[in-house]
């Protein structure tokens, strides 16, 4: 079940627990992504894992993966969708992660709303 959350708090919590709660930012948010397009197959431990073990290069793959789950899952909802995959990228290329988390978290309360 998608619930909503708070992006201000999530962004707080990472900030005063060093990072902690974004590893379980990310992996609630490739659960989440998975459950909204019954897409069983969507680990976020298997894709924290798999970041960690390629040193960072499957959490770029990540990011666009996740651009175009989340287009996939707003568009099943009757949401209007955009593709941010590339969008995504560069901001994990830039360094700017935490803004990704923002904006898919925004486009999963979008879809737990709806």
């Amino acid at each position: 079940m998608l619930r909503e959350k708070n992006i201000a708090t999530c962004i707080l919590l990472t900030i005063f627990t060093c990072g902690i709660y974004g590893i379980i930012w990310f992996i609630t948010l490739t659960d989440d992504v998975g459950f909204a397009n019954q897409d069983k197959s969507m680990s976020g431990g298997l894709a924290f894992l798999l970041t960690i073990l390629t040193c960072g290069i499957y959490g770029l793959y990540w990011n666009y993966m996740m651009g175009k789950k989340i287009y996939e899952a707003k568009d099943k909802a009757g949401l209007n969708a955009s593709d941010n995959a590339v969008l995504y990228l560069i901001l994990s290329f830039l360094g700017l992660g935490i803004v990704n988390y923002c904006l898919m978290q925004s486009d999963l309360n979008e879809i737990a709303n709806a």
